[in-house]
């Protein structure tokens, strides 16, 4: 069998497939054979349904609950990353390893920061 492409589908969509399974007394299986689409996905979006309006397994998030979620592990991400460049800045060590560079006859370690100067000036010097 041939992997379909991945389809996204709007959030009205899914409220009317889930809405054409209960009106319609069809399966689950039978709604998603008739609209083409993947029985699990319409599953997972009647179970999804069925948690934001209240009767889902417990412990479940609602849809709102989910995307205020990935907004704030994107924010702690973004907050995480700022605090990390500050505090390099402020003189403690690093977090970047240092770099082995070949140079002639000898080899050297030196901080990131240091490689992109030394890797400019041997770059600028070739021309």
């Amino acid at each position: 069998m041939a992997k379909r492409k991945r389809r996204t589908f709007t959030t009205e969509f899914k409220a009317q497939t889930v809405r054409l399974i209960r009106e319609s007394g069809k399966s689950v299986g039978a709604v998603a054979r008739e609209l083409d689409l993947a029985e699990t996905a319409v599953r997972r979006w009647v179970q999804q349904a069925e948690v934001d309006a209240g009767r889902g397994r417990a412990g479940a998030l609602t849809t709102e609950e989910r995307e205020e979620l990935g907004r704030l592990r994107r924010e702690n991400r973004t907050l995480r990353m700022e605090r990390d460049i500050l505090k390099n800045q402020s003189g403690t060590a690093p977090t970047i390893p240092p770099v082995r560079r070949e140079t002639g006859d000898a080899a050297m370690l030196i901080g990131a920061l240091e490689a992109v100067a030394v890797s400019f000036m041997v770059t600028s010097r070739a021309r």
